[in-house]
């Protein structure tokens, strides 16, 4: 059995285009790795198909030895539910809900009992604990970030894909994205994928690969 994630050889499109390729990427649990390449290159495409959200034209791509390639439509999206954390640039935070509400929607829709301290403490965590009961429209776009960062980190996922998680982000805060980031990958043996230019990043993150553009 191969545990964390494997791929090998992945391109990556839409509608059979290829748009992104990595010869290989491998994460152990516990593991971080940086996915690097320059403007155009593809990171998000690429983040996109290990998550099932996009089109995997080529290669494999495994998590604890499940080929997530081949699994049909509705366990792929199961599995994602279940097993990966997503933080993408696109937020997807609920308007009108405060920001620890946003937090509790995911445990909530996956039947699990909804742990309000825990969040709570993750938002004190990323320094933005005093705007847990903010609507979701009133947060600025870095607290609005890492809101995001700890909803995923919350269900305790078995990898985690970030992009361009501390983009907007002073040092301070960029720093403290990242040690949640490293810290709940460790704790959790989940394997954490960084899509990013981020030289702060890259300082902190170990393996580092590049993404080309197919």
């Amino acid at each position: 059995m191969t545990a964390g994630l494997v791929a090998k050889g992945l391109v990556a499109g839409y509608r059979g285009r290829s748009i992104s390729k990595v010869s290989y990427l491998s994460v152990a649990p516990g593991g971080a790795a940086m996915l690097g390449g320059r403007s155009g290159a593809g990171k998000t495409t690429l983040l996109l198909a290990i998550a099932g959200l996009a089109d995997r034209l080529d290669g494999a791509i495994c998590l604890d030895d499940v080929d997530l390639a081949g699994l049909p439509p509705r366990r792929r999206d199961r599995h994602r539910g279940e097993h990966i954390g997503l933080v993408f640039q696109d937020l997807h935070l609920v308007p009108g809900l405060s920001a620890v509400d946003n937090m509790l929607l995911a445990p909530f829709a996956s039947g699990a009992r909804p742990d309000r301290a825990r969040a709570v403490a993750l938002l004190e965590r990323l320094g933005v604990g005093h705007r847990a009961r903010a609507r979701a429209e009133t947060l600025s776009r870095g607290e609005a970030q890492r809101v995001a960062i700890a909803r995923t980190t919350l269900m305790n996922p078995r990898l985690i894909l970030a992009d361009e998680p501390t983009a907007s982000l002073d040092d301070e805060a960029a720093a403290a994205v990242i040690d949640l980031l490293l810290e709940a990958t460790r704790e959790s043996g989940a394997a954490l994928v960084v899509a990013t230019h981020d030289a702060r990043v890259r300082a902190r993150v170990g393996q580092s690969v590049e993404a080309e553009a197919a």
